[in-house]
């Protein structure tokens, strides 16, 4: 993989065989990825990327401007979101395993006396995943059906940079632990997204066919999912 360096902008330049270059600029951090047929040349690319320089500033000015969640200390009274909707947190200390439990106005986090908040957070992001953990073999049973293909292995990861990613060659999903705080369609929308580069491994043509007649309300989920909070 090669970088192209553009005013302070870095690009990630991936070579495969498609017949158009895709550039591409990903939320929520504003990364930038150019797929290129093989042979391309690099001062080709680079000469592209030129021409494409403002509309990239003008995209990732955008994701930057996005709001974002003010950090959470997990204590009494903070607000926490799932799927979407607004809880107030309520930690109590108890001498006994950790848990958390939901009604439909607050989050219960219990833990023991003395737990710092590096393990309130561990505590919550556990359950975060359990939660995902619910929902999703369903999904994409679902959604492996309706595509042909199948997910050999999914994974949950909070990770700074994307919603998620999928790795072709072993047909595995990575997905942000961050999606189970926004609106279950969104989720269902990265899972399709993830799920159609296992028939169409870049943002090609084929790749928008395949969201445009599965899913063709992609263009409005993704709207949505960057107009929301990311974490700080």
């Amino acid at each position: 993989m090669d970088t192209l360096q553009l005013g302070g902008i870095e690009i990630a330049v991936t070579r495969k065989d498609v017949k158009h270059v895709h550039l591409s600029v990903h939320p929520p951090e504003g990364r930038v990825t150019l797929v290129a047929p093989t042979q391309s040349r690099l001062e080709v690319l680079r000469a592209y990327a030129i021409t494409r320089l403002s509309w990239i500033r003008k995209q990732q000015a955008a994701f930057r401007s996005q709001a974002r969640e003010t950090p959470r200390r997990h204590v009494t009274r903070e607000s926490h979101f799932l799927w979407g909707r607004r809880y107030l947190l309520d930690v109590q200390y108890v001498d006994a395993k950790p848990c958390v439990r939901q009604d439909h106005r607050r989050i219960t986090l219990s833990v023991r006396p003395g737990s710092d908040e590096t393990k309130r957070a561990a505590v919550l992001h556990e359950w975060h995943k359990a939660q995902l953990h619910g929902v999703l073999p369903g999904l994409i049973r679902t959604w492996e059906a309706r595509l042909g293909v199948t997910v050999r292995a999914y994974y949950l990861q909070c990770m700074k940079t994307r919603w998620g990613s999928c790795n072709y060659a072993r047909r595995h999903i990575r997905l942000n632990t961050e999606l189970v705080k926004k609106p279950r369609h969104l989720l269902e929308y990265v899972l399709v997204h993830e799920m159609a580069h296992l028939i169409a491994p870049t943002h090609d043509e084929r790749f928008i066919a395949v969201l445009d007649e599965h899913f063709p309300r992609w263009r409005e989920a993704r709207a949505e999912l960057n107009a929301l909070p990311i974490a700080g």
